[in-house]
């Protein structure tokens, strides 16, 4: 997996996540609430019921109150009046009225006339429930509700039915009426789908949210991925054309040193040694002829000099001979000699130091010593090269004039190629300074990963000590 697609994952992953977590949250907190609307919209519903059954319940007692109220009625008559009422009176499309005495025998049933004058005591509905026992018993506590199990006209089909009886106490019975369920039910399953599919709804529009979401983000990020990238590639190129560009003004600059320096003092060298030879032929005095034998002898004391310099400036021939912990200390005593200012020296790496990672600490540690002893009028000066797990640390610092405009910290050319060394090698360069307070230089070198390109390593070696413009 390549890194644009780790860097969008890495987006998209938490979003997932995190809206994951909150539609599950979400939903059930929507099926909770659901549920205890429902509880509560069914206790409403069966409350009503309640009433309406006790409002009926009422109305029957209010048709037989005259009949119980009459005393010329005998006994006979009267329990004949009132069963004739309650057998008739009815209500809604399936409401009607029963009677029992105490001891569970029938007395009124209109839509099961078979029941009257039967002992049902012992009925039980489907459920085992002795339903008439629990209506007596209800009528007897002066008056209730009982749930139960009963046929319901025209089709006879069971239902769970909701029943309010009360005693009629002149004969010692109960007396009283049922309503059916199966509309609740009905009612609760239709609202419980209704919430179901807007709980769906919801879902399916946070899921659409969802994906419009993590395509924009995949597209933004494919977006700045592309525009990093371009940005990048500009950045390489522009490392490129100013390394070939170095490259070649080095080229050029080796190619003058060779030509103005070695080349006329090897052939100043050469016209000496031919006329001490044309000296010693025309039988000169031996003194004039070793002067010139001397002068020539100088100047390839100075040729060899200057190719010294050269080689030094390509690359320290202490580094290879001795390791950098020495060629950093010999550099810091030709500072030391040169100005006087103490520098507190410390060295603490334990691994081995790639090629291209030495020359450029040697660099680094050139440049701000060239810079500290031009600009800063600094008294003291620390030089730390450390190690951590995957990086090499340079850090100086010196108590000098320090500066504070960005212009003076980004456009020295010493800073430059420090920042390019770091950068051809993968490297961090951190650079502050604060007018009055010193300056304070700040590297962090790979040591796993590094580049280790011939070319870049080759630019790394070639480019000579510059100075802060």
């Amino acid at each position: 997996m390549g890194l644009k697609s780790k860097i969008i994952l890495l987006a998209i992953a938490p979003l997932i996540v995190a809206t994951a977590i909150i539609t599950y949250l979400g939903l059930q907190s929507a099926r909770d609430l659901a549920s205890q609307e429902l509880s509560i919209y069914e206790f409403n519903l069966v409350n009503a019921k309640k009433q309406a059954l006790k409002n009926h319940v009422n109305i029957a007692m209010s048709a037989i109150r005259p009949v119980l109220e009459n005393d010329l009625l005998d006994e006979a008559e009267a329990q004949s009046q009132v069963k004739k009422i309650l057998a008739n009176l009815s209500y809604e499309d399936d409401g009607y009225f029963f009677a029992y005495e105490m001891s569970g025998v029938n007395l009124v049933h209109p839509t099961q006339p078979d029941f009257v004058g039967k002992n049902l005591w012992d009925f039980q509905d489907r459920s085992g429930n002795y339903l008439i026992q629990g209506l007596i018993h209800a009528a007897q506590a002066g008056g209730g509700y009982h749930r139960y199990i009963w046929e319901k006209p025209p089709l006879m089909k069971q239902e769970d039915k909701l029943g309010y009886v009360i005693a009629i106490d002149r004969w010692d019975w109960m007396m009283g009426t049922g309503l059916y369920l199966d509309d609740i039910y009905a009612e609760l399953a239709k609202t419980q789908a209704t919430m179901n599919d807007n709980i769906q709804r919801s879902f399916f529009s946070v899921m659409v949210v969802v994906v419009i979401t993590v395509i924009l983000v995949i597209l933004l990020g494919l977006a700045i991925n592309l525009h990093e990238h371009k940005l990048a590639d500009s950045r390489l190129k522009e490392l490129a054309q100013r390394f070939m560009r170095l490259q070649v003004n080095e080229r050029r600059g080796f190619s003058r040193e060779l030509h103005d320096g070695i080349n006329q003092l090897l052939v100043s060298c050469k016209f000496r040694i031919e006329l001490a030879g044309n000296k010693l032929k025309r039988e000169h005095d031996e003194t004039i002829v070793q002067l010139e034998l001397d002068k020539a002898s100088d100047l390839i004391g100075q040729t060899i000099k200057e190719v010294r310099q050269i080689s030094h400036n390509l690359r320290p021939t202490l580094l290879d001979d001795l390791g950098l912990d020495t060629a950093l200390k010999a550099l810091i005593d030709q500072f030391l000699e040169r100005t006087g200012i103490h520098v507190d020296y410390h060295f603490q790496v334990t691994t081995e130091i790639p090629d291209e990672i030495e020359i450029t600490l040697y660099r680094l540690t050139q440049e701000s010593l060239t810079n500290i002893e031009k600009h800063a009028q600094a008294k003291h000066i620390e030089l730390q090269v450390g190690q951590s797990d995957r990086h090499i640390v340079f850090e100086c610092l010196d108590d000098g004039l320090g500066f504070s405009h960005e212009t003076e910290l980004s456009s020295g050319i010493g800073l430059i190629n420090m920042r390019e060394r770091l950068e051809l090698i993968g490297g961090d360069f951190i650079f502050e300074s604060q007018r009055g307070k010193g300056t304070k230089v700040h590297a962090l070198l790979p040591l796993k990963n590094s580049f280790n390109k011939r070319a870049k390593s080759d630019h790394n070696d070639k480019k000579n000590s510059s100075t802060l413009s």
